[in-house]
């Protein structure tokens, strides 16, 4: 049965235009996954199917009754506490509550019969929705969200002490405890640490409803849907399969179509010679020929007639990258010996943390939000001191540092302005490098500031390329990141000569580039010679 159907949806901002006459159909149950590159209309679409805007041409349709969720963007609570927003989803059981204790209470003085029974009646019936409505769960669907987010430290707190990414994660608990028919993610591992982003995995798997979920986690997109849709270049192409899937069928259909373009040019050339020479004969002949003109004519219409195909992208725009150092570091790059560091009267992050980093490893620094990574990092990078302990950075190693949110930034410098600083090249060259890292026109001439989580880590990593450095710290390299530059910014760290030290949520990217993962929990680090699922299935079987 379906739950939502698009028939030629347009969408349009001003003179700006979206996508236009996109078609689709989703079933009550299934698993969607919808990706695409950054600017194609993903999010335009989805708040389309959650009603959230509605599309400038086209019609829309739910299933009857069909309750939709979509994660609420900028959303103002106020001066409340968080564990009072989630609570507020269950406010139609709340008020079942109230009137179930009222009657109670009412119960306990009425002594005339008849009045009892009528009470009875209706303390029944309100029992039986409170219990239908799952109201004897609210307070432990609200624990196991809360849990499996890890946001429990959250819920004391007011909705306006929290921070972007920690009022995304509220939006996202207070979502799936309303449990919608029609569930409509937009990236929802964004903030979430490895043990979430595995949490909400098991949580997809089991839910009820159906599920639309645009993401660029590609392990997430592996476990948890059935069917990929790629918007691409205006166009929905549809999949039967999981994302590992979908790359390998996506190729084999994009050589069959060029397979098939290529040989209709071929067709279209042969008519079109072939009416010229026929034309060319009619014409030389005395008197001209009429029945070769016929012919002619007929191969023309015919010629007219044929269905054009459209010639596909093979090879779409894409990041230009590749990570050269000056000169190579010494053998040992990074000692942690003993290393302990605290912050005021809370519990040491770190706690007797002792670390070796050789030339050329690739290391990856896993554990849940808080547990002290990034302090690991700063402390390297000589942005703190450790309150105990040594740590010692090598001989000729000189560090290039990426932070998640491209800290390293000026907000008010030019785009063009932060990349000469780093590049030292003339602007005409610095337009051609920075066109590489898809700032093109006029985009090179805005501020650091005005730029989205994407183009500041593209920014950033253009830097990186031309500072070559022979150690690499990247804090969530791959965040705002489409999957197209995710996989250049992969086989741009494969190639590199130097050393890499990466803190990651990304399941995806650590197994594929990792052989060594240290684990930050409680303050201890704990070494695996493997990568991110060989250190799981060490550290949890």
């Amino acid at each position: 049965m379906t739950i939502v159907y698009l028939h030629e949806v347009s969408q349009s901002f001003g003179v700006h235009l979206v996508f236009e006459k996109l078609s689709l159909e989703i079933k009550q149950g299934e698993r969607v996954g919808l990706v695409g590159r950054n600017g194609e209309g993903k999010t335009s679409l989805l708040h389309i199917m959650g009603e959230v805007t509605q599309p400038s041409a086209g019609r829309v349709g739910w299933k009857k009754g069909c309750t939709k969720g979509t994660l609420e963007q900028n959303p103002e609570y106020g001066d409340v506490l968080v564990s009072d927003i989630l609570a507020d989803v269950f406010h139609e059981l709340r008020y079942i509550e109230i009137r179930l204790r009222e009657l109670e209470a009412e119960l306990e003085r009425v002594e005339d019969t008849a009045k009892m029974e009528k009470l009875l009646a209706r303390y029944g019936e309100l029992q039986q929705q409170f219990m239908e409505l799952g109201g004897y769960e609210v307070e432990a669907d609200i624990r196991r969200v809360s849990s499996g987010l890890g946001i429990q430290t959250l819920l004391g707190k007011q909705w306006e002490q929290l921070s972007g990414g920690e009022r995304t994660k509220v939006g996202l608990a207070r979502l799936l405890l309303r449990k919608p028919n029609l569930l409509l993610l937009d990236e929802p591992t964004n903030h979430l640490d490895l043990q979430a982003s595995e949490w909400l995995t098991d949580w997809i798997k089991q839910y009820k409803g159906t599920v639309v979920s645009i993401s660029h986690d590609r392990a997430f997109l592996d476990d948890t849907v059935t069917r990929i849709i790629e918007m691409d270049n205006g166009e929905l192409q549809t999949y039967h399969t999981n994302y590992s899937g979908f790359v390998k069928e996506r190729e084999e259909r994009l050589l069959l179509e060029f397979q098939q373009y290529q040989d209709q040019q071929k067709k279209i050339k042969k008519m079109q010679e072939a009416i010229k020479r026929l034309k060319d004969w009619a014409n030389r002949s005395n008197p001209p020929n009429a029945g070769l003109h016929k012919k002619a004519k007929s191969m023309e219409k015919a010629l007219a007639r044929i269905n054009l195909l459209k010639k596909p992208v093979l090879q779409q725009r894409k990041m230009h990258l590749s990570f050269d150092q000056k000169g190579r570091s010494g053998t040992d790059v990074v000692t942690l010996t003993n290393v302990n560091k605290g912050f005021g009267t809370e519990q040491p992050v770190l706690k007797d943390v002792n670390f070796q980093l050789a030339y050329q490893e690739r290391v990856a620094i896993v554990g849940a939000n808080g547990a002290g990574k990034s302090t690991l990092f700063q402390l390297i990078l000589g942005e703190m001191k450790a309150d105990f302990g040594d740590v010692k950075v090598g001989e000729s190693v000189s560090i290039g540092s990426l932070s998640q949110h491209g800290n390293e930034l000026l907000p008010e410098q030019r785009v063009i302005d932060a990349f000469r600083d780093s590049a030292h090249v003339e602007e005409g060259a610095a337009r051609n490098e920075l066109a590489g890292f898809l700032f093109y026109g006029e985009d090179v001439f805005k501020k650091v500031k005005d730029l989205s989580g994407g183009e500041r880590m593209r920014l950033r990593l253009a830097q990186l390329l031309h500072e070559q450095h022979n150690l690499l710290l990247l804090d969530e390299p791959t965040n705002h990141l489409d999957i197209d530059s995710r996989e250049i910014l992969e086989e741009a760290l494969e190639a590199f000569q130097g050393t890499i030290l990466c803190i990651s949520h990304d399941r995806y990217f650590l197994n594929k580039l990792f052989q060594r993962t240290c684990w930050l929990e409680e303050g201890k680090l704990t070494s695996y010679v493997g990568n991110y699922e060989y250190a799981r299935n060490k550290k949890f079987y």
